[in-house]
């Protein structure tokens, strides 16, 4: 017979095995053509490292800090891709939008576009910024397991999880035309179930979390619909709508659900901090007076949900403001009025958006209280029964 931290571990194992061969099934059949060398022009990225400055011609402009006019000549060797080695002379224009100023020694990348094998077109694309984001998310896990411990490995664990049914399971089920509603609430349920399992194991609270949060998302999506509907709001008033609408014409892809798709994937993390927050500290009290009635208990959670919903207004609030600042601030400078403001597209989504997910997290308050206050309880229950079929057990074979 096995042993229960064995068998968990068996079952993690065939559960793992299992959604990676059924990831890799599901991605083989998604296929993107791209243009490949042979007289067809494409692009690439490619890095490259700048030799010397040949000539400059530019100035730092006084009025915006750090930004410089004029122009360069960049002596660059390719470092990647098929013209890896190769030398070329390039001219890098500086202006608002193109200021990547090259020093001898820095790495750059560079766009090669390709008209044929024997003609292509090299110039400055961009900072190499890849070491810098690299080193940032190293320390980032770095401090996550270092402060953290064990539970901040699993964390870890749990966040690679997240990430890879994003990029491999999320998006090519949006791409390939299914519908945006159903793959968002199944993402939310398989990382939810993950996720919370990995950090807190099998029990009747982490059941309570997954619950609270799965129906907490649920009705996050109603919400955004229902706003949604009557405001008149789609997916297709956003800004890459047009470029979407011309994939979908291949694909079968349905944009004007992406936007609320969107918004149950990005209430996903506050709604299952408040479901796991109020769930813990249901069964905190639970232990320390197990006389407590579950409407105690339920009212325990109440009040702990209670003190978090202030916080998280706030926190909607100043994450509404830093994702939209620069279109405030040019709102604010043209002296938009009223009726235009109040109307616009972009302020009814980011309100819908906004308001979705605190209407969600002040609804999961309650929910997630009734359902922990109802099931952590039958723990004890559980080991009473557990208890008494031991004794008697025992007392059998003493006999």
């Amino acid at each position: 017979m096995l042993n229960s931290k064995t068998l968990r571990a068996v079952l993690w194992t065939i559960t793992l095995i299992s959604f990676s061969l059924f990831l890799y099934f599901f991605n083989k059949g998604t296929h993107i053509s791209f243009n490949k060398q042979g007289g067809i022009s494409y692009v690439r990225y490619e890095k490259a490292k700048v030799l010397r400055v040949v000539s400059e011609s530019s100035e730092k402009d006084e009025a915006i800090n750090g930004l410089y006019r004029g122009f360069q000549q960049l002596e660059v060797q390719i470092l990647t891709g098929e013209h890896k080695g190769e030398l070329h002379i390039i001219k890098n224009y500086l202006s608002n939008l193109l200021n990547v100023y090259g020093k001898a020694g820095q790495n750059i990348i560079v766009c090669v576009d390709t008209a044929n094998p024997e003609k292509y077109l090299v110039s400055v694309y961009n900072y190499d910024r890849s070491p810098v984001l690299y080193i940032f998310i190293l320390l980032f896990l770095a401090a996550l397991w270092g402060i953290g411990g064990k539970k901040g490995f699993k964390s870890m664990v749990g966040l690679l999880f997240t990430f890879i049914c994003i990029i491999f399971l999320f998006i090519p089920m949006l791409y390939r035309g299914y519908s945006p509603i159903f793959a968002s609430v199944l993402i939310v349920i398989i990382t939810t179930c993950i996720t919370l399992l990995t950090l807190n194991g099998w029990s009747f609270k982490t059941l309570s979390a997954v619950l609270g949060t799965t129906l907490g998302v649920v009705i996050a999506g109603t919400a955004s619909s229902i706003a949604g509907h009557f405001a008149h709001i789609t997916g297709f008033q956003t800004e890459e709508v047009e470029t979407l609408i011309v994939i979908a014409r291949d694909h079968g892809m349905q944009v004007g659900g992406l936007l609320f798709a969107g918004i149950l994937i990005a209430s996903l993390g506050a709604i299952m901090d408040v479901a796991m927050s109020i769930a813990s500290s249901v069964q905190e009290v639970y232990i320390a007076n197990h006389n407590l009635s579950k409407n105690a208990l339920f009212m325990s959670g109440i009040n702990v949900g209670r003190d978090m919903m202030g916080t998280m207004a706030n926190t909607l609030l100043l994450a509404f403001t830093g994702t939209s600042l620069n279109s405030l601030i040019l709102i604010y400078s043209y002296n938009v009025p009223y009726n235009e403001l109040i109307n616009m597209n972009m302020l009814g989504i980011e309100i819908i958006q906004g308001l979705s997910g605190s209407t969600a997290v002040i609804l999961t308050v309650p929910i997630i209280a009734f359902i922990s206050s109802r099931l952590i309880p039958m723990r004890r229950v559980e080991n009473s029964y557990r208890v008494s079929a031991t004794k008697k057990h025992n007392k059998a074979n003493h006999l």
